[in-house]
């Protein structure tokens, strides 16, 4: 939902609300009488008897009372521009109510959500009404309006010919400038802020962005029509949750998972269960998405019993070509195709085939050292987190997901009967600039995410070969990249975890990436790792620079520019070079590659 001035001036505690209202045909508005807490309790309908002095239910009766109404147009301006077809803000003011709304929303213009904002001068609050949709509907009241205060200055200026005083006030560290007049008899401002200081009729933020009066106009009062359903009472808090979490759309997708290891693990309900428990998979059903919307993942993470950082990943599975990654979890890692560079191993699962394309990895997380389970861990000065919160931007994948059945699944490598539980979740944002939704080609990913069940380690970059796959275009691409995520782990002291390592690609035998993938920011993270060890020089273990990852982190890929790119067969190879194995440690490369193009 998006208002006129709600565009233009964001403080939360003054954020003014406003309303889609669907009025009569002389296309004039009602001034509200006062309110009182019975309106919390009613219906619309119960709401026009209040407005109208109608007898209602229990002999309760209130007088109509506001008369004149005047009704003030404003507009708005930044650095002195006026944007073209801006949604003017419109003002219906009375001497004791005043009405924000919107041109759009009050003639009915407007999309759900959207909200009735009133402000009851004889209570000094402010009464909302949000309509999330055409079902739901809730109120609420907000007596922010009591702790505003003003510098008043001595400052004049005359504004549609109104002599205004100016006062002055700060919000969020944000310097609020406001002009009023006394010369009418009435109250009211486009935004919540100054209600009483008289007709605001303009409001300065920060000396550039204005909403100013551009016209005043007299009016007798009308009822407008309301949808005729009940509104649901509730505190303030819950209902600007309601609003906010109603501007977008959330797909569930594992709601408290555990995540852990057990022999008798099985699947349940719609949730499969592999590698003994260490994967789980879902069925998801993804609407159709517009071509400006934004798509975010967020997962939740708490140990379940399991006190060390662990490499966890979210994925989707491709199920387009002949043979899928869950064939191999149904059928075990064996029966997946197999890559093999000549040092003796086979990678199942990892590299794309003319039959088989690899898990599109959408998310690479890190659980820190025990969250919330080992709490009880007391260091001075240290109060632990109780869960880890990831969020990603997963946009680039909105081709792989647009009106599909998906399979989405989470992998947490880990040995604990305790393990870990994850909340995991997409939204779906609407609103932002049209893009054409990418293509999208799952290159390799070896993340060996059937750890628990017998997948080989990633240890391919002990060969001078490392990783090679050959995959062809179809058709031109343009504006393609490559989407590169990758962690090293070796967790000894001359383990590749610790030790920064080279990663290069080569297209076509031409260099397109060549970086040391490093993080030295993993301190920052203490509190979430309470089980995490302590060494004698004062440093913690999750305190350790590492290769690209955290504990308790995300590692986003690196977006590498491949420009445009003919169709034909192409060979693309990534080379690092591995540390060898010391006694019974060894280290292994985990890297997962997206091609993604207009």
């Amino acid at each position: 939902m998006q208002s006129g001035f709600a565009a233009h001036f964001a403080p939360e505690q003054y954020a003014a609300s406003v309303s889609q209202i669907q009025t009569e045909t002389t296309g004039q508005v009602v001034i509200f009488a006062p309110l009182n807490s019975i309106m919390m309790k009613m219906n619309v309908f119960l709401l026009v008897a209040l407005l109208t002095g109608v007898s209602m239910p229990g002999n309760a009766q209130v007088a109509f009372t506001d008369n004149p109404v005047y009704k003030i147009t404003y507009g708005t301006s930044f650095n002195g521009k006026t944007p073209e077809r801006q949604n003017k803000i419109w003002v219906f003011a009375g001497p004791q109510q005043t009405l924000l709304t919107t041109e759009k929303d009050f003639t009915g213009k407007a999309t759900y959500p959207f909200e009735l904002s009133m402000i009851n001068r004889p209570a000094n609050r402010q009464e909302l009404f949000a309509f999330l949709n055409e079902q739901e509907a809730m109120a609420a009241s907000d007596t922010a309006l009591r702790t505003q205060h003003f510098e008043l200055l001595n400052e004049t200026k005359e504004i549609l010919g109104y002599r205004c005083k100016k006062a002055k006030t700060v919000v969020n560290s944000n310097t609020i400038e406001l002009w009023y007049t006394d010369q009418l008899p009435v109250k009211g401002a486009p935004t919540p802020l100054g209600q009483n200081l008289g007709l605001v009729l303009e409001q300065i933020r920060n000396g550039n962005n204005s909403i100013r009066a551009e016209k005043i106009e007299k009016q007798k009062p009308v009822l407008p029509a309301f949808l005729a359903r009940k509104t649901l009472q509730t505190d303030l808090l819950s209902y600007r949750d309601a609003i906010w979490n109603s501007r977008f759309t959330t797909i569930p997708l594992f709601t408290n998972q555990v995540i852990n290891f057990s022999d008798t693990s099985r699947s349940t309900g719609d949730v499969m269960r592999f590698a003994n428990g260490t994967v789980v998979v879902k069925k998801i059903k993804i609407p159709v998405l517009d071509s400006g919307c934004n798509i975010f993942l967020d997962l939740l993470e708490q140990s379940n019993g399991d006190a060390y950082d662990r490499t966890g990943t979210v994925f989707l599975i491709p199920t387009g070509k002949k043979q899928s990654f869950l064939d191999g979890l149904k059928n075990g890692a064996k029966t997946l195709p197999v890559y093999t560079n000549g040092n003796g191993k086979n990678y199942q699962g990892v590299a794309a085939t003319t039959d088989y394309a690899p898990p599109l990895e959408l998310m690479r997380f890190f659980t820190p050292f025990g969250i919330k389970q080992f709490n009880h861990i007391q260091l001075k000065g240290k109060q632990w987190q109780e869960a880890v919160p990831y969020r990603q931007d997963i946009t680039d994948f909105a081709a792989a997901l647009n009106n599909r059945e998906v399979y989405i699944g989470v992998f947490i490598g880990n040995y604990d009967k305790g393990g870990h539980k994850i909340t995991a979740r997409l939204t779906i944002h609407k609103g932002g600039p049209d893009k054409q939704q990418q293509q999208i080609l799952p290159l390799f990913n070896t993340l060996n995410i059937m750890e628990m069940a017998g997948q080989e380690y990633a240890t391919m970059f002990d060969n001078e070969k490392g990783l090679t796959v050959n995959f062809r275009i179809n058709a031109p691409l343009k504006n393609a990249h490559l989407l590169y995520t990758t962690t090293g782990h070796g967790g000894w002291g001359n383990g590749d975890e610790f030790v920064p390592k080279k990663n290069t690609i080569l297209l076509n035998g031409k260099i397109i990436f060549d970086l040391v993938p490093w993080r030295q920011d993993c301190g920052t993270y203490r509190l979430f790792n309470p089980a995490s060890g302590n060494f004698s020089n004062g440093l913690s273990s999750s305190d350790l620079s590492r290769s690209n990852w955290c504990p308790g982190t995300v590692t986003n890929p690196f977006r590498i520019s491949l420009g445009d790119l003919e169709a034909g067969e192409y060979t693309l190879q990534v080379t690092i070079p591995q540390g060898k194995p010391e006694g019974s440690s060894f280290s292994a490369w985990n890297v997962s590659g997206v091609l993604v193009a207009d």
